[in-house]
């Protein structure tokens, strides 16, 4: 396949505002910033935040000179390896960027948390509380409270510091940052954890007539199998829960398809739209309407169709359906008026998190090549924005958020490592290139951003973390269950049972929840805790952390685990105690299996990972730092991810709150 060709993104110029000039304050609180060098002052600060951004990876196409912006900031500034977050998780890594602390200051240790009232997971970085009164009348259910979404990051928010300093800011699509934060001038459109309008990371749909696929729900999507009768049928496609309807869970409209397999087309009737589909076609944006509440509510969202094939067997695909920007159900921006200004000048857009759909992918409904397709859509539209928003750029603070380094990665790391389970010849030949060209635009949007900053301007384009093969899968609860550390229900009914139902607790001393995640089965603390505190707990972490380092891989010869860490030892601040008991930093090319997150108890305890999300970046943070791409010099040998908030704010001379735990990276 070729990669789609791409104007050079236009560059404009501006009127350079005078640079003010001050001394940089120093961060309360840490004697090693107490003589901290006076530097000027900037009134432009550009960042660019490239999720999975992979140091090795840019050092190497630098040097081939495929990133001329890149190496252009390295030698003008500086280019280092960025110190990353415990664990490597995006949401965990951007919150140490958003609130310059690890997460004992910021409350996000993982992608996936547990009520410790029910240990049942969910994600970490929101919670929704549904309205309890309810006024019943006949079959609907009139909510007298509405429900309410709470952001769970806790810490300082580095542009709200920026706000009450008076420096203008724009926020385009910031990670963990759902439901955005409420600002008085800064324009934020929130970023990753942002969900469909069903309020998960995204749920594809795919209509079919093959006998070949199973009906029902799959990760992150539903295949739904229809039936034609002369070329014609009728379904539904599924949208939000229904709060108001006592007889049916969720709202839907319907769809009808009409199909010519002579022409290979297919005709899409929706309530207030009609579509005409060639095979391999793609639709715009197109709204859609849930009636929640006859003439009172409704849901408004967007999505994309995509028809796949027409024969033998039709197959329709739908995109998640994505909160409407110009209606939004849930808030996404801040001010609300700014995601409906983006749709109105610039045109519809994905607003979940992560738009990328690799469920697609791994799900066998997308090939590699109709996975790259709608990946590429998703680079040309954040392209498309960042052009729109830089261009009307003058000054203050700018955070423009990437995403496709990261998804993709995950998913083709396979055409870049020949020693990956699924990687082939024909992989590499046809998909090997994909990787080095988002690069390449990525470097072209720093070069703007450059350009956009001037000589007196601040620029960084920076990453997460880094990224490595993801070959083999650990069943950590498996092992747990096989050495004595927890108890099944039913040891015969492994592979079955997910989140914990098959958990027998008061035989249970040690669970896994989440990618990186070790807890104990506390006494006190869980509901059905067999693990007293004290000694108890102390021999018992001590004596997983030990085994566990221990484990080697039968294939590989190698570690499994390369580090086990207890939380107080890499953790502080106020939440701790929220942390997990121990965090498991994975050796290279080994991660926690997708059965193992959730609470499943596989038989194998060791397996090749032979899904299509090939590259992770959930080991052990030593192996996967991120990248620090600046026009300042660096004066730290070992950036981390928490100096970057404070050296921003000492770049506009604000003193960072006390709660910030970095260092002014800067000369």
């Amino acid at each position: 396949m070729q990669t789609p060709s791409s104007a050079e993104l236009p560059r404009r110029r501006f009127c350079l505002h005078a640079a003010k000039t001050g001394v940089a304050a120093s961060v309360l609180g840490f004697p090693s910033l107490s003589n901290a060098r006076a530097r000027p002052r900037t009134n432009k600060i550009i960042v660019l935040g490239v999720d999975g951004m992979d140091p090795t990876l840019t050092e190497n196409f630098m040097r081939a000179g495929l990133l001329p912006n890149c190496s252009r900031l390295a030698k003008q500034g500086t280019f280092a390896r960025l110190g990353t977050s415990d664990p490597p998780q995006s949401p965990v890594a951007w919150s140490n960027f958003i609130a310059g602390t690890n997460p004992g200051g910021h409350g996000i240790f993982d992608f996936i948390a547990r009520d410790s009232a029910t240990l049942q997971p969910h994600l970490s970085t929101t919670k929704t509380s549904a309205g309890s009164r309810q006024l019943a009348l006949g079959n609907y259910r009139i909510p007298l409270q509405t429900a309410d979404t709470e952001l769970l990051r806790q810490g300082p928010v580095l542009w709200d510091l920026l706000e009450d300093a008076g420096v203008e800011s724009t926020v385009f699509r910031a990670p963990v940052n759902f439901p955005p934060s409420k600002t008085t001038s800064a324009r934020t459109l929130s970023g990753i954890t942002t969900p469909d309008v069903k309020g998960g990371y995204g749920e594809f749909t795919l209509f079919t007539e093959s006998p070949f696929r199973s009906q029902g729900t799959v990760p992150g999507g539903h295949i739904e199998r229809i039936t034609l009768r002369r070329g014609q049928c009728e379904t539904y496609l599924t949208g939000p829960e229904n709060p108001f309807d006592a007889r049916i869970s969720h709202a839907s409209i319907p769809v009808k398809i009409e199909v010519n397999r002579k022409r290979t087309m297919a005709r899409v009737q929706l309530p207030a739209r009609e579509l005409l589909l060639k095979e391999g076609e793609w639709s715009s944006w197109v709204q859609v309407s849930f009636h929640l509440l006859p003439a009172v509510a409704s849901v408004s969202g967007i999505c994309r169709f995509y028809l796949k094939q027409t024969s033998p067997h039709l197959e329709l695909y739908v995109s998640p359906v994505n909160i409407d920007p110009k209606d939004p159900a849930m808030p996404i921006s801040s001010p609300g008026s700014y995601a409906r200004e983006l749709a109105d000048q610039v045109g519809y857009f994905y607003t979940q998190g992560m738009p990328e759909d690799t469920s697609a992918l791994s799900a066998g409904v997308f090939d590699d090549a109709e996975f790259r397709q709608q990946a590429t859509f998703v680079l040309h539209e954040r392209l498309k924005f960042f052009d729109h928003e830089v261009n009307r750029y003058e000054n203050g603070f700018f955070y423009f958020y990437f995403s496709s380094l990261d998804l993709n990665s995950h998913a083709l790391w396979r055409s870049l490592d020949s020693e990956h389970p699924m990687h082939s010849q024909a992989v590499a030949k046809d998909h090997g290139d994909f990787l080095p060209w988002i690069y390449r635009q990525i470097d072209q949007a720093i070069g703007i951003a450059i350009d956009m900053a001037g000589d007196d301007g601040t620029v960084l384009a920076l990453s997460d973390h880094g990224f490595s093969s993801f070959r083999r899968q650990f069943n950590l609860n498996s092992w747990l269950l096989d050495h004595g550390y927890a108890a099944a229900k039913n040891p015969l009914d492994r592979e079955e049972a997910a989140m914990f139902a098959n958990t027998r607790w008061n035989g249970t001393r040690a669970y896994g929840l989440g990618i990186n995640s070790l807890y104990v089965n506390l006494r006190g603390r869980e509901p059905e805790g067999v693990v007293n505190p004290g000694d108890d707990y102390e021999n018992l972490r001590a004596e997983l952390q030990e085994r566990l380092q221990s484990i080697r891989d039968p294939k590989t010869g190698g570690r499994v685990v390369h580090r086990v860490y207890r939380r107080e030892d890499i953790y502080s601040g106020p939440y701790v105690e929220q942390a997990p008991d121990l965090i498991i930093g994975y050796d290279k090319h080994h991660r926690a299996s997708w059965g193992t997150i959730l609470g499943e108890y596989p038989v194998e305890h060791l397996l090749d990972n032979e899904d299509p999300w090939s590259g992770d970046h959930c080991m052990d943070a030593t192996f996967l730092p991120g990248v620090l791409l600046s026009n300042r010099k660096l004066r730290l040998r070992d950036p981390q991810l928490t100096d970057l908030p404070v050296s921003i704010l000492a770049a506009c001379g604000i003193p960072a709150p006390g709660e910030m735990i970095g260092r002014d990276a800067f000369a």
